[in-house]
């Protein structure tokens, strides 16, 4: 039997919005997922007018809903402007600024952050934003912390995403804090998109295009991830991929931007939060499931990257 839950969510589209971050969250929140067995999100397009171009001219959306459906959200979307040097317009500032007052959730996609910040709501926050976009955005709203790295910033109230592809990594965050944990893997499945990217993944790395793309690392991830609770090390990754380590390193970080050590222990956290938000409450045992071996280190790698420690974050996340 489906669970009781009732969360609208509006994104705001633009003249010249880009149309894959409105997929997506069309993707995410707007379609029914019956094969979970949970009421899913009511999902509603708002604009200031009722018709509007997409990005390039390439289509027209009509009908969509007034500024008016941001009041009665409980998660505002706003999608990547094409324009971040100028300011959108009063009317959308006004709602987004009504939106925060009352408490709702906010979300942005790409250049979409250049919206939040222009209407005031990340002024001392951490955010992030489109690499190619960051120093225009650390000018103009210097009052914000941009973190110029990350795929994603989660301030709980306040989600800002970087590039186009972030996005989706942040509405799987989102649906994470709505539904759990395991909700989120099972919509990740369905959109055949891996859960191996975490929010402090690097957004980009440059790197020369081999003229076959290696995905080598992807069967040692997978294996990896299901024995996080063994006392795995670098030499180990190694071996299983019958690589040197020096090689392990240098796939690491030409794939995921980072490095073996660090991409276990995101992985650790992330099982970790898991556990606790079904239900574990023995610190002791949450850190001997995930890996990280001790409460003490569970504490201080928990609260290094969610900024919350275990009993507020439990308080947060853990399923009612």
């Amino acid at each position: 039997m489906a669970q009781d839950f009732s969360h609208r969510v509006v994104m705001i589209v633009a003249e010249g919005s880009n149309p894959f971050e409105m997929g997506v969250a069309t993707e995410l929140f707007g379609l029914a997922r019956p094969e979970l067995d949970t009421a899913w999100y009511d999902f509603e397009l708002c604009a200031e007018s009722p018709s509007v171009t997409m990005h390039a001219g390439f289509f027209r959306l009509s009908r969509v809903s007034g500024l008016d459906a941001v009041d009665r959200a409980d998660t505002v979307i706003v999608p990547n402007r094409p324009d971040p040097e100028n300011d959108p317009s009063p009317a959308v500032l006004d709602a987004v600024r009504r939106a925060a007052a009352r408490g709702a959730r906010l979300a942005s996609f790409c250049t979409g952050s250049f919206v939040l910040a222009a209407a005031g709501v990340l002024d001392g926050r951490r955010a992030t934003t489109h690499w190619r976009w960051a120093d225009l955005f650390a000018e103009r709203f210097p009052a914000v912390r941009l973190d110029r790295d990350v795929l994603f910033v989660d301030e709980g109230d306040v989600v800002t995403a970087a590039g186009s592809a972030a996005a989706l990594d942040a509405s799987l965050q989102l649906i994470r804090h709505d539904h759990g944990a395991r909700t989120a893997v099972a919509v990740s499945r369905r959109l055949v998109f891996a859960l191996h990217r975490d929010g402090g993944q690097q957004q980009f790395v440059e790197q020369p295009l081999p003229e076959v793309p290696d995905t080598s690392l992807s069967p040692l991830l997978t294996w990896a991830a299901t024995r996080l609770a063994a006392p795995l090390t670098t030499a180990d990754l190694a071996a299983r991929a019958t690589i040197s380590q020096a090689t392990l390193h240098r796939r690491f970080r030409s794939q995921l931007g980072t490095t073996p050590l660090a991409w276990l222990t995101a992985q650790r956290v992330a099982l970790a939060c898991r556990l606790m938000e079904e239900g574990e409450v023995r610190l002791d045992r949450v850190a001997r499931l995930s890996g990280l071996g001790t409460a003490a280190n569970l504490r201080s790698q928990l609260k290094r990257r969610t900024g919350l420690p275990p009993t507020a974050y439990r308080h947060r996340f853990a399923a009612m």
